[in-house]
């Protein structure tokens, strides 16, 4: 067994005795030592993380696919036997480019590969006015991505960000219809409440991923209830991120004497326009084309 097969065993084994994943978010070389060093059963390279950490960048498709997988490289070898589950946005273009995109991060070393039914460029998950491709489309790039994995213990992840533009329903009929085209694990983006939590894990029959940030549309569920209600694994990409970015500001606000209060962000827009969202969305406004079709 290789160095990068055995944590891709290890986390399908971990699948297999249905004790919720708790997995962090790690972005650098310090968040993921330290994520390693305190014995985490996976960590998940957040895509937010690594845009705003390694390229100053909001979370809306501004970091391409090479940058990614080279920040999972490092990841992977910073974590050691903790295996990485690895945010691969789009998969950076059509069917095609996915399975570029599968080659580069088995090559890196993750151990399951995250990819979303938004068109390209993506925006964060808890961001608004997402926008998303067919269902059809989205299970052909499933179909590409299955077939470029050469090791088989190497997961996909299908994530539906339908519940923002087309409602829970929407979602879940998507979710159902990726589980239905092999993706190993589903992930139902920002479910609004308790009660659609529960209703995801009830009528979506796969292994299901859920994505718990600070501040952002999904409420902060117990590990003890969600391990309740079966989901598999349960991804916290802003608890560390978030931690270290409120150092920074207070340190660095003491250093220049000023009040760190008025910069502390409350929520996912809040923090990315510490790395210039307002600005690259002005931009994204002033050339974007009279339509943008939408799927219904």
């Amino acid at each position: 067994m290789t160095r990068t097969s055995a944590p891709r065993a290890a986390l399908r084994a971990r699948l297999a005795e249905n004790e919720l994943i708790v997995a962090p978010g790690v972005f650098d070389g310090i968040s993921a030592s330290i994520a390693a060093r305190l014995g985490f059963s996976a960590a998940y390279m957040t895509g937010a993380g690594v845009a705003a950490s390694g390229f100053a960048l909001p979370d809306i498709g501004l970091v391409t696919q090479t940058e990614m997988a080279e920040r999972a490289r490092m990841l992977v070898r910073a974590l050691g036997d903790v295996p990485l589950i690895a945010d691969a946005d789009t998969g950076y273009g059509a069917a095609l480019n996915v399975v570029r995109t599968v080659r580069e991060y088995e090559a890196a070393g993750v151990a399951a590969i995250q990819l979303e039914d938004q068109t390209f460029p993506k925006k964060c998950g808890h961001l608004p006015d997402k926008e998303l491709i067919s269902t059809e489309e989205f299970v052909l790039k499933l179909g590409a991505a299955r077939d470029a994995r050469t090791d088989d213990d190497l997961l996909i992840i299908a994530r539906t960000d339908a519940r923002g533009p087309l409602g829970i329903d929407a979602a879940i009929k998507r979710a159902r219809a990726y589980a239905e085209a092999g993706a190993d694990i589903i992930f139902v983006e920002a479910p609004q409440d308790i009660a659609e939590i529960e209703r995801i894990a009830a009528q979506v029959p796969a292994a299901l991923l859920i994505n718990l940030v600070i501040g952002g549309l999904t409420p902060l569920e117990s590990g003890a209830r969600l391990q309740e209600l079966g989901y598999a694994i349960a991804v916290h990409p802003s608890a560390v991120l978030g931690a270290a970015a409120s150092a920074m500001l207070g340190s660095l606000a003491d250093l220049a004497g000023k009040d760190a209060g008025s910069f502390i962000p409350s929520g996912p827009a809040e923090f990315f326009n510490l790395v210039g969202l307002a600005e690259w969305s002005e931009i994204g406004e002033r050339h974007r084309a009279p339509e943008t079709l939408k799927e219904a």
